[in-house]
């Protein structure tokens, strides 16, 4: 693992809200904006986003921590505006700030988590925690 990063380094990423983004469950549409999972799924992209340039051919990220304060709704064909801001880096635990915007507005504030592990470690913990 390298890490060419400081603290307050940043990566966008930029979402369109589509009708899969929109709060639903089993029962149906339960709301037609974009969802509070849907945000969770973009916020830890932009965060992996860091990881991408810092993990080793034989190592992998994995997501440990989203949190996050839905402020404000995001509607269908809104361009999201996800960044990501590295927090810190502890060993191999990466954590960074969130925010969200669909222009000036906030939609979402939050942090996120990961850890960069070997390959071989992910597939051994997933495979002996079948058992």
């Amino acid at each position: 693992m390298q890490n060419p990063f400081k603290e307050g380094d940043t990566k966008v990423y930029r979402k369109t809200v589509t009708e899969a983004d929109f709060a639903q469950f089993e029962a149906g549409l339960v709301h037609p904006v974009c969802s509070t999972f849907a945000l969770a799924q973009a916020m830890e992209w932009a965060s992996r986003l860091f990881v991408l340039e810092m993990k080793d051919e034989d190592e992998e990220g994995i997501g440990t921590m989203v949190h996050i304060d839905h402020l404000s709704p995001a509607f269908l064909g809104e361009t999201l505006e996800v960044e990501a801001s590295f927090k810190s880096l502890t060993g191999n635990a990466l954590h960074c700030d969130i925010t969200v915007k669909a222009e000036e507005r906030v939609v979402a504030t939050g942090q996120t988590g990961q850890k960069i592990l070997k390959k071989e470690k992910i597939n051994r913990l997933l495979k002996n925690s079948r058992n």
